[in-house]
């Protein structure tokens, strides 16, 4: 059943236009996403969509049963009232069901048996099957489920809503507006400041949502579980494409091509007929073919040049001088507020040359702390950072609280560089999207995508050999996402990152380290590495749970020579891991001695031995990468052992 449909709708500016001729069709059981670049106009569409604007032209046809939900980005719940009270108010219309049940089941106790109560036990019934329908019955436990999905214990239930964090508030707008259920919900970037459990959960919640879904975000892996189609909005104009976001990136490549196609063959023939007009035009005998050719020409409806995709950034990170192989080490670290306050404990991180490193962890963990206690910004509460020779530190926040709002685009670059020519500062500016006058726009006056790209082209100016990255896609489009990664794979640097981002991470990172409130744990592979390793631990931790209860119930029963089985499977692992830990030092050891070995003078003068060299590091390198990978599941098999 259609529940919506624009129909050519345009939004304009005096004369400029941002969008027009816009068609977009809302099916019940739609799952729809809206993209398009920072700037195409996807929220106002939205907002138009809604109902809280009206279109400049063009129409929105709406059933008129259908109920809908629409909620901007960066929305936050404002009430004076207590979370329960607040996600009770998303079944306003059960509850009164429910009171109207109670005052109906007095009424019927109380009426005369010779009476006729037919009446009142017949609205009885209507009402228990219609209020069963909305699960009057269990709305308490649906309200626990989704608050406890967006990482809200009991212990919110019954604080005042003015009294939370502004993330903590967007979050239970979310909430509250899945708990009322519209026949079409409008999403507009749903998963700003949702960390990836909660975002993986929103995703797998989405998924069964009985209603209509329309959702505008820059997150690809999220658009990928959710949407089975694409609307892209781009140079005024929009098109659809069946499947999701990758689908959709191959759908449109496809078109691409298939346009090129038809454009280069009417171009051909279009040069075919404008010949033969021109060389027999003026002969007798060929005059009128030649006529026929030129209404031909005239008739044919000729085909735009294919366009492909808008204007993109391009840019690199480059390094002024290499690091040494130890960046960055940090031993039986505390972060938090204060002795009496840790956030995590104990954090331990050992960075290497050219390793890229993703932080992962739940909000409010100290993630962002941490990254700042790295660059002394704040104090460690325990342990402190080591970093390695020739070490150059280049941070982004994901505040931009760097940026000065007095100063302009090229002067928040050129004052850093005064020596830099103000021709190159702008061809700089140029690549992250800044020409002409718009080097000359204040930074306060700039989005949020605008001052990401003047943060970015600031730390690309300072050729740092470490990068520390707090959510550096933060406010950027796809696009840039997809700029932002290609520079970042190919950066000979080292990377030490924070982002929610997981596509963005499952390109980037080589490695995952996930801070808790134990502390830091490693993991040696991308995100999907690191998904499969949390899925193994939980399985193991079922697995030994079952079996601590098996002990408990059997331990009478458990014989001496079992027992020493299981001592000696321990003191075995244990020699294990005692013995790859001496092979790590060795390997370390060799590897350091390779290192200093490529920079002797006589092996750069010598190129035959420091190409031997260099093999016999990649070499080491490689064996390095198995040893840890071998520390890390037999360290795993004695913890199983051991507990």
């Amino acid at each position: 059943m259609i529940l919506l449909q624009a129909n050519q709708i345009a939004r304009l500016f005096g004369a400029e236009v941002l969008f027009e001729n816009i068609q977009l069709e809302i099916a019940s059981n739609s799952r729809i996403a809206l993209v398009g670049r920072n700037g195409a106009g996807k929220s106002t569409l939205l907002k138009i969509i809604a109902g809280l604007e009206s279109p400049d032209k063009g129409t929105i046809a709406k059933n008129k049963t259908a109920t809908m939900g629409y909620l901007a980005q960066d929305t936050g719940l404002d009430s004076q009232a207590t979370v329960w009270e607040e996600m009770l108010g998303a079944f306003a219309t059960v509850r009164q069901m429910e009171q109207r049940m109670r005052t109906l089941e007095i009424a019927i106790s109380e009426a005369d048996p010779a009476a006729d109560s037919g009446n009142l036990l017949k609205e009885y019934d209507q009402l228990q099957h219609e209020f069963a329908e909305k699960n009057g019955y269990g709305y308490e436990n649906e309200i626990r489920s989704v608050l406890h999905g967006f990482q809200f214990d009991p212990s919110f239930y019954t604080q005042p809503i003015d009294t939370l964090s502004g993330g903590q508030k967007t979050r239970l707008a979310l909430a509250k507006m899945l708990l009322q259920k519209p026949d079409i919900l409008i999403l507009d970037e749903p998963t700003n400041h949702l960390d990836i459990e909660t975002l993986s959960w929103l995703e797998n919640y989405l998924q069964g949502y009985a209603g209509a879904l329309l959702i505008v975000s820059h997150d690809r892996y999220f658009l990928d579980k959710v949407v089975n189609e694409v609307y892209e909005l781009s140079r005024q104009k929009m098109r659809h494409y069946k499947g999701n976001y990758s689908r959709y990136l191959t759908l449109k490549a496809e078109q691409l091509q298939s346009e090129w196609k038809a454009f280069e063959k009417q171009q051909e023939e279009i040069n075919k007929l404008e010949d033969f007009v021109a060389r027999n035009l003026v002969r007798a005998s060929t005059t009128k073919r030649a006529q026929s050719r030129r209404k031909q020409l005239e008739k044919m409806e000729r085909l735009d040049r294919p366009q492909g995709d808008e204007k993109s950034a391009h840019f690199l990170f480059s390094i002024e001088k290499p690091s040494g192989n130890v960046v960055m080490q940090v031993e039986n670290a505390a972060i938090g507020y204060s002795e009496e306050e840790v956030l995590s404990a104990p954090i331990d991180l050992d960075v290497r040359r050219k390793d890229a490193i993703a932080l992962v962890g739940p909000n409010g963990i100290g993630k962002s702390t941490l990254l700042k206690s790295l660059i002394h910004k704040i104090p460690f509460i325990q342990g402190k950072v080591h970093f390695g020779a020739n070490v150059s530190i280049g941070y982004y926040d994901q505040t931009q609280s760097d940026l000065h709002s007095t100063k302009t685009i090229l002067h928040e670059l050129w004052d850093d560089h005064t020596t830099t020519p103000e021709v190159e500062i702008r061809n700089i500016l140029g690549s992250f999207l800044f020409s002409g006058e718009d080097v000359e726009k204040p930074i306060t006056l700039l989005s949020g995508g605008e001052k990401a790209r003047v943060a970015l082209a600031k730390l690309a100016m300072d050729h740092d050999n470490f990068l520390i990255l707090d959510e550096p896609t933060n406010h950027l489009d796809i696009d840039s996402k997809e700029v932002l990664e290609n520079a970042l794979i190919d950066y000979e640097g080292t990377l030490f990152f924070v982002s929610h981002d997981r596509y963005f991470i499952n390109r980037i990172a080589t490695k995952v380290v996930e801070l808790s409130e134990n502390g830091s744990k490693l993991y040696l592979g991308d995100y999907d590495y690191y998904l499969e390793k949390k899925q193994e631990e939980a399985e193991i931790a079922a697995m030994l749970e079952a079996k601590t209860t098996e002990t408990i119930i059997s331990a009478g029963k458990q014989t001496f020579v079992q027992s020493k089985e299981q001592q000696k499977a321990v003191r075995t692992l244990q020699r294990k891991v005692a013995q790859i830990e001496e092979e790590l030092a060795t390997i370390e050891e060799t590897i350091q001695q390779l290192e200093q070995d490529m920079t002797a003078p006589e092996a750069l003068n010598d190129h035959v031995k420091l190409t031997a060299l260099n093999q016999a590091l990649e070499q080491a390198r490689t064996e390095q990468e198995a040893l840890l990978e071998a520390w890390e599941n037999t360290s795993l098999e004695l913890e199983a052992f051991e507990s």
